[in-house]
């Protein structure tokens, strides 16, 4: 190194809060690690990341990242870039053959107690400790030892434990006083931005000055599942007064939180969140309005997952924001929260959490193609930055033991499915390469066209994945028949075609994800009374009837309940409805919003089951364009459904 300079913090190492999820705990060591970096920062302003941490560790990797890369990896990564390292504590090693040795004449060995006993090759589990003696960093001289003194710490006979104690060095020049361009080793300083650090405690702008508003342009949705539900809030009626995307999110959130509060719940009990914005160039400003709300120290277990995009609220009538919070009435959630940068994945570029998992589904927070060394997006266009949010999505599952390619059952706004289909297979394939052949779930896929993502960037994937908490696989249930109410069929007669505008991914007993696609040549079939032979050829969505709307709404309801019914699931366990349209449909927002809800008022009377309350059960999300095919995004109605059984 040009330069080395030690700092002391005055206060003791002390882990006092020993949870995943970080939170401010005076006196912990994480607090005086904080003050150390804050005092460096001070006195060294030039300093701008600094790598420190563990590998694997959640406890660690959550406060201070190094990486999530595979460790036989990693350390053939430092013996490569010549990090000379030698033993000086090794506890699962034998000190008289292995101390005072270099990790590279190690590295044989180490592999041997890996496949043997389950060790981690880099010391992740204390096996040994190491002194670095010489690395790329060092750019003038290298550390010489001259002498030494070795003490037994332990002679136990099964795991004794020995430590070098360095008595005498000296400095050894280098030939060269240069990093000779290795790039390498740039990537090892890749860490925190000490610039974007918030100091603990410091406080928070007011949020309780909220702009008063007419109750008639708040409006609520919610399902009616008792233990995980959805609440989804937006603003309609935007000729009252204007009061821009934060002034819009803080009306919702607001009353969002008030809902969460008449259930007896707080943000901590909410697992994922959908936020719609209107313009993504105050993607700053509405996390500067989101955090307010949804601070670390309302989420002890960790903030929800997130996916932001820019959707045509306006133009659809709408206000400038738009959430959907999915909530759970327990906190069995674990969730993932790394925000430091690492070549693992992506630090999350918003307050949110990479990933939450509860009851063996995993929501995972809107993936986009960036490079995690660099946090840019990657080169190549919409292809390249797909493969790059694939593997990113791919690291993450890892951290919960499962994989995209064998877990998932939905994709959000990915460009080009045979991409999406080559990745899977080559998941499987290296699966099956390592020994393992997991249970394969047959992914859905559902495209949405949106005006604008975070960073600009042209993908976003979004995957839901399941994850058992056993390897068993779940045996067929088999349905009485007797006990299935039979679907409310709305004058539809069964027909072959139906299955063609259908995607379901269903573990039975477990949970239930449906996309129904209505295109324009499904809504000529279902209309096909009052429309025209041509309809289809033509991009006619303008030019839809009420009477026609309402009957593509009754047709939708009677296709999900048939759907759900058939798989033994019912209404009540429906997590979340979405209803994706575009804001050019000739149908009005509040005319389509009626129709569907009378549909279901209508499903209720006839065969129960299915209660609506006060509130709608399903959202309305206007896009630009929506299909269950990347080569067709142009439906009239997509529906999207959730299911899971308590």
């Amino acid at each position: 190194m040009q330069n080395a300079w030690e700092f002391h913090c005055s206060e003791g190492d002390t882990r006092i809060h020993k949870a995943s999820p970080l939170n401010e705990t005076p006196g912990d060591e994480v607090e005086d690690m904080f003050i150390l970096l804050n005092e460096v920062k001070k006195q060294i302003p030039s300093i701008t990341a600094v790598s420190s941490g563990a590998i694997a560790s959640d406890y660690q990797r959550l406060r201070v990242e190094v990486s999530v890369q595979d460790q036989s990896l990693l350390l053939q990564e430092m013996i490569t870039n010549e990090i000379m390292a030698i033993t000086v504590k090794p506890m699962g090693l034998d000190p008289a053959k292995h101390l005072g040795k270099e990790i590279a004449f190690l590295e044989p060995y180490l592999h041997k107690l890996k496949d043997l006993y389950g060790i981690n090759v880099c010391g992740e589990g204390g096996e040994y400790e190491t002194l670095t003696l010489d690395c790329p960093l060092f750019q003038n001289a290298r550390i010489m030892l001259d002498d030494f003194q070795v003490v037994l710490h332990s002679s136990d006979s099964i795991a004794p434990v020995g430590v070098l104690h360095p008595l005498k060095f000296h400095l050894e020049s280098k030939q060269s006083n240069s990093l000779s361009g290795n790039n390498k080793t740039n990537d090892l300083l890749q860490g925190v931005n000490l610039e974007e650090c918030k100091a603990p405690g410091e406080p928070d702008p007011e949020v309780n000055d909220l702009i008063e508003v007419s109750s008639h342009r708040l409006h609520l949705s919610k399902t009616e599942k008792d233990n995980t539900f959805s609440i989804c809030c937006w603003l309609q009626d935007t000729s009252g007064p204007p009061t821009g995307l934060q002034g819009d999110l803080k009306l919702i959130l607001r009353q969002i939180e008030l809902q969460l509060e008449g259930c007896g719940l707080g943000w901590e009990h909410v697992l994922y969140i959908h936020l719609y914005i209107s313009d993504m160039d105050q993607f700053t400003q509405a996390n500067e309005t989101y955090v307010r709300f949804l601070p670390q120290d309302k989420c002890p277990f960790g903030v929800p997952s997130r996916s932001t995009i820019e959707l045509p609220l306006i133009q659809a009538g709408l206000g400038r924001a738009y959430v959907e919070v999915l909530v759970a009435n327990d906190q069995s959630k674990r969730v993932l929260h790394v925000q430091s940068i690492s070549c693992w994945a992506p630090s999350c570029i918003g307050p949110y959490s990479q990933a939450t998992l509860h009851k063996e589904i995993l929501h995972m927070a809107g993936q986009l193609g960036l490079d995690p060394p660099t946090m840019t997006l990657c080169d190549g266009g919409s292809t390249a930055e797909l493969e790059s949010a694939l593997q990113n999505s791919e690291a993450i599952a890892k951290c919960f033991n499962c994989s995209i390619s064998t877990s998932a059952s939905l994709h959000e706004r990915p460009k080009i499915h045979d991409n999406l289909d080559t990745f899977a297979k080559q998941l499987k394939l290296s699966h099956l390469d390592k020994g393992t052949k997991p249970e394969v779930l047959d992914p859905i896929f559902l495209y949405i066209l949106v005006p604008d993502l975070p960073k600009r960037a042209l993908v976003e994937i979004k995957p839901i994945l399941y994850v058992p908490e056993t390897m068993e696989t779940p045996e067929e249930t088999s349905c009485q028949l007797s006990s299935i109410v039979a679907p409310t069929s709305f004058g539809f007669q069964p027909a072959d075609w139906h299955d063609s505008c259908i995607q379901k991914c269903v573990i039975p007993g477990k949970i239930c994800a449906v996309v129904l696609s209505i295109t324009s040549v499904v809504a000529m079939k279902i209309c096909s009374d009052s429309m025209n032979a041509d309809w289809s050829n033509n991009n006619h969505q303008n030019f839809l009837t009420e009477s026609q709307m309402k009957r593509i709404s009754r047709f939708c309801i009677f296709l999900l309940n048939k759907t759900i019914i058939e798989n033994d699931f019912s209404w009540k366990d429906t997590m979340s409805l979405r209803l994706y349209f575009p804001p050019n449909l000739h149908v009005p927002l509040e005319t389509l919003s009626n129709l569907f809800a009378d549909g279901f008022k209508e499903l209720d009377q006839m065969n129960g089951g299915t209660k609506v309350g006060g509130k709608p059960i399903f959202n309305l999300v206007p896009v630009l364009g929506a299909g269950i095919s990347a080569a067709c995004t142009n439906d009239i109605i997509t529906c999207e459904l959730f299911a899971r059984k308590s």
